[in-house]
């Protein structure tokens, strides 16, 4: 495949055939994220991702369950490229269960409902959703480009038509200035958001960024150890989704755990207490990483 690095995708897509529709992100504004400052935005030529498609197709048609479509957020390819983009997957692909890809609020909101159920009628089923924080006050800090109300709207339009959603909470986004702030309302954006998939990751702060920059200053302190397991509890204590599956076992948390919400809620609550009391090994910083 021709690849434009560096290339991403999230854990759970490890064993997906990963598509480059487009190069880096149309936002690319959020003050904490390192990932695509060095690309320019653009969309690829509609040919040149075809040809990607037909020639994963002729070596591994048979062996394809799962595609990820990358760089930042694809969604925001007009409907001239999703729609063959994503009939040419199903073509080159029989044994294909699921499209996925990274969606923003502002995205998904720039798509009609009718637009979004036409992408979930071919085959695009679920986004990966990167609220952060529920927080509007951090929201602006980090220039994550919507606000909650923002991000729950958008959420309601996906679930209409049919898309599951996958989103990610950020501890430490706040800061220390607003730490429960920032907890206590992530977990009240993912009671409204109501995912299919739930998780929180662990802020690092990537040198040369701008909230790398802020912290340099003293304008931003990110929280202790035991204060990210404090908003990890909160967090938990607030979210109230209808039925997720919840994991924070990525590699920055300090605390690998999960279950189902709101089914595990008491033995996540649990197993965190444990931790904040000093009786559970944490994750080494030698083993942690973005």
């Amino acid at each position: 495949m021709r690849y434009d690095e560096p290339l991403f995708r999230p854990p759970s897509e490890a064993d997906s055939f990963i598509l480059q529709a487009t190069l880096g992100c149309s936002w690319n504004a959020c003050t904490y994220c390192a990932m695509y400052r060095d690309k320019q935005y653009r969309v690829r030529p509609l040919d040149d991702v075809l040809a990607d498609i037909t020639e994963a197709g002729g070596r591994f048609a048979d062996l394809v369950r799962h595609v990820f479509v990358a760089d930042g957020d694809p969604l925001g390819m007009d409907m001239g490229h999703w729609e063959p983009i994503l009939r040419a997957l199903a073509q080159a692909f029989p044994r294909l269960r699921r499209v996925s890809t990274y969606a923003t609020a502002r995205n998904l909101l720039e798509k009609t409902p009718e637009e979004l159920q036409r992408l979930r009628e071919l085959g695009l089923s679920l986004l990966y959703i990167g609220p952060e924080s529920g927080d509007d006050v951090t929201l602006r800090r980090i220039a994550k480009g919507a606000t909650a109300a923002e991000h729950a709207e958008a959420a309601r339009k996906a679930r209409e038509a049919g898309m599951d959603q996958s989103l990610i909470f950020l501890l430490g986004a706040g800061g220390r200035e607003r730490s429960e702030e920032h907890a206590r309302a992530s977990g009240r954006l993912a009671t409204a958001m109501d995912p299919k998939f739930l998780s929180t990751l662990t802020l690092t702060v990537v040198p040369g960024t701008p909230i790398s920059r802020l912290e340099d200053q003293g304008r931003f302190e990110l929280p202790d150890v035991h204060e990210l397991l404090q908003e990890q509890r909160w967090f938990v204590e607030e979210a109230q989704p209808s039925g997720a599956i919840f994991r924070s076992n990525h590699a920055s948390s300090y605390l690998p755990i999960g279950g189902r919400l709101p089914r595990d809620r008491d033995s996540i609550l649990a197993a965190i207490d444990e931790a904040l009391a000093g009786r559970v090994a944490l994750r080494p910083e030698w083993s942690r990483g973005l």
